[in-house]
């Protein structure tokens, strides 16, 4: 059976666009079976649209409380046989019990090299602190903020005359590389998290994730 993926987000749809992109080369064995977004504007939507996709908009402002909007998320997920859930610029808190029914099947990509720069700003924050890289991560989701037990990382060097648009841009570039390599690997059976961390082909994966850099 294809390895079906629910993607939520909140925004452009980038990272979805990469996704559905790889899927149409043959990339990557996996079926976008729902794509899901808590803003009725928001690009991404028109993007899964394009592509046939299906669609479901849940706007969290319709709601009393974080809980009672993501009951309504499962809801919706679930009917369409979610393998994995994949938050691509999802700008919502999630809550535990959200978190805890996907265990396992839940990932987050986040435009920082964690664990540093949990959180927002992180290009800003990359650049005020004088880094000497930046990058993106991708892990499983916990109840930690963009704490998670982490996958692999893709770092980019900071220029000297870079600004948060241009290190956005070139860290952006990574995520679509890095997001469809780590979902081949759960739509191949490959990647799971276990009790005992992330696992790859059955060995456990380091504490920091593997490093899976741009060849320049």
């Amino acid at each position: 059976m294809t390895h079906r993926l629910a993607v939520l987000i909140s925004g452009a749809g980038t990272n979805l666009q990469a996704i559905l992109d790889h899927i149409a080369a043959g990339d990557l064995p996996a079926t976008v079976s729902l794509v899901l977004s808590n803003r009725p504007a928001a690009n991404g939507v028109a993007v899964a649209r394009d592509a046939g996709v299906p669609v479901a908009v849940i706007d969290h402002r319709d709601h009393p409380d974080r809980e009672t909007f993501d009951r309504a998320m499962v809801e919706r997920i679930d009917a369409h046989g979610a393998d994995t859930v994949v938050l691509a610029g999802f700008m919502r808190i999630l809550s535990a019990p959200f978190v805890a029914h996907y265990r396992g099947r839940l990932i987050n990509i986040h435009p920082s090299l964690l664990p540093r720069y949990p959180g927002l700003d992180t290009h800003a924050r990359a650049l005020a602190a004088g880094d000497a890289e930046h990058g993106c991560s991708l892990h499983f989701v916990t109840e930690q903020l963009d704490g998670g037990p982490l996958i692999a990382r893709a770092a980019v060097p900071v220029r000297e005359n870079d600004s948060v648009e241009t290190l956005s841009k070139r860290v952006q570039q990574q995520e679509h590389r890095l997001y469809p390599h780590i979902l081949r690997w759960r739509a191949e059976g490959r990647l799971q998290l276990t009790d005992q961390g992330v696992e790859l082909d059955g060995e456990p994966l380091p504490a920091e994730g593997l490093r899976l850099d741009a060849t320049p």
